[in-house]
């Protein structure tokens, strides 16, 4: 780069390739250490322990790549390796391949999802791509949606768009209305209730219905609440059902919670980020029944599909809505008279481009491929309900509806005071000396395990193992 002397060769490619065999030596070191992390992940810990960040401050002067490739190799190793069989405390999985090359090719282009003008090619493919995932959901031939950066975003767009439709206040706003609120079980997605604030409706405007013994919403107490925000002079005008709950794996009664919208004229948005999947699975979609009545959706395939972060989506019944009840037209940008600029129709302006990898991931598997993924995991979490049930000193939080486990120890030898700390040490002694790493979320007031099993390496070998190692932390007498 001879009109810039100060910049280092590689700084970008050269669009006549005048530098392209330092660009090429440099990608396939990066390469190859990527290459050499994913398939060592198995012999490194799931959660390391981080020692030190290799962050000196911006230099003044221009680093050598090697040297950034050694500190890109330190961060890697303190980093979160959900690639490990042994992680399973969350609903991280190992990244597909072809959503790694997906997302390496998008950085690559560097277009924008703004515009059709900024991503020609990639702001059809997406509306083309969900509009298929949105009729897979049953919703029909007028359904479509975008994607965000996140299942929290795509909850603010479709209660958004839900008040807007609602309510009726897309250019006047909430003024001189009867106080909106929504509802939501208990063990909702805390997004909702960011929700419920950004939208102007503070906290208090998610009505939090109580679960039942099975940790789904219970029916009767959300119509009793609908029923007394109308009472108190409050206006109802949505329920947020849940298809997979964070803790437990829920997923609320679809049908039931639907039946009471349409009574109630409430919009019905099904928060399925994570359960989701489970529509391309035949064996088990069954379980998702209800969610075809959904006005919205939202659906990650970043969880259950394997796609690289970030990649979620908000999806509607009638896409229509969305471009009458929340588009804002950018004047500074070209339109197509049969293409939308994407940035026109969601809350991110700006955007990366996630469809490229979820395209990829979703034609390298195929659907057959997806389900196989899906009814795996299904197996292996029925090996670990039944390693607890075989274990009177362990109980489910609830039965689980999806491949997510949430089980704690209650040892009669210990006072229920002190099960909470047991927990705690099981979950330190499985990750020190048995590389499995079990996240410990608050469930009614307790610490619980969880168990996500959504590796496809991991065994159910592997899970008779874990649990021989749960009775030895016992016999051991640890507090």
């Amino acid at each position: 780069m001879p009109h810039l002397p100060a910049l280092p060769v590689e700084a970008f490619v050269n669009p006549w390739g005048r530098n392209r065999e330092a660009v090429e030596a440099l990608l396939q070191q990066v390469a190859a250490q990527i290459l050499d992390y994913l398939a060592g992940a198995g012999d490194q810990v799931p959660l390391p322990t981080v020692h030190s960040i290799p962050f000196e401050g911006i230099p003044e002067q221009p680093m050598a790549f090697a040297s950034l490739l050694d500190a890109v190799g330190e961060v890697m190793a303190q980093s979160m390796n959900p690639a490990h069989p042994g992680y399973l405390g969350h609903m991280d999985p190992l990244p597909s391949t072809a959503s790694i090359v997906g997302d390496w090719v998008a950085a690559a282009l560097n277009n924008n999802m703004l515009s059709v003008e900024m991503s020609p090619a990639l702001s059809r493919l997406e509306p083309e791509l969900l509009a298929e995932i949105a009729r897979l959901f049953g919703l029909g031939e007028t359904a479509g949606g975008v994607l965000t950066s996140g299942g929290t975003l795509a909850n603010l767009q479709a209660l958004t768009v839900a008040r807007n439709v609602q309510l009726d206040c897309l250019y006047q706003g909430l003024a001189d209305q009867p106080p909106p609120v929504i509802f939501a079980s208990e063990l909702a997605h805390t997004s909702i209730q960011k929700a419920g604030m950004v939208l102007g409706l503070g906290l208090n405007g998610v009505v939090l219905v109580p679960t039942d013994d099975r940790a789904r919403m219970d029916v009767s107490a959300l119509e009793a609440k609908i029923q007394a925000a109308i009472a108190q002079g409050q206006r109802p005008f949505a329920v947020v059902a849940t298809a997979g709950t964070t803790v437990t794996g829920t997923i609320d009664p679809l049908p039931e919670i639907a039946a009471i919208a349409r009574a109630y004229g409430l919009w019905l948005h099904v928060d399925a980020a994570y359960g989701g999947a489970i529509a391309f699975s035949p064996t088990h979609r069954h379980r998702l029944a209800g969610i075809e009545q959904a006005d919205s959706i939202t659906f990650n395939p970043q969880k259950w599909l394997y796609v690289t972060k970030t990649c979620a989506s908000v999806l509607f019944r009638d896409l229509g809505l969305l471009h009458s009840h929340f588009r804002v037209s950018a004047p500074y940008m070209n339109t197509e008279a049969d293409w939308t600029n994407l940035g026109e129709l969601s809350v991110q302006g700006t955007r990366h481009t996630d469809v490229l990898k979820l395209w990829l991931t979703l034609a390298h598997l195929g659907k057959t491929g997806c389900a196989a993924l899906i009814d795996a995991s299904y197996a292996l979490a029925d090996h670990v309900v039944a390693q607890v049930r075989q274990r009177p000193y362990l109980a489910l939080a609830s039965d689980p509806d999806m491949n997510l486990v949430c089980f704690r120890g209650c040892p009669p030898e210990l006072s229920p005071e002190q099960w909470d700390g047991w927990n705690a040490g099981l979950q330190q002694y499985l990750l020190q000396y048995h590389q499995t790493f079990l996240s410990l979320p608050v469930f009614r007031g307790q610490r619980w395990l969880k168990a996500v099993l959504l590796n496809p390496f991991t065994t159910a070998a592997q899970i008779s193992h874990l649990f021989l190692a749960v009775d030895d932390y016992r016999r051991k007498g640890q507090p």
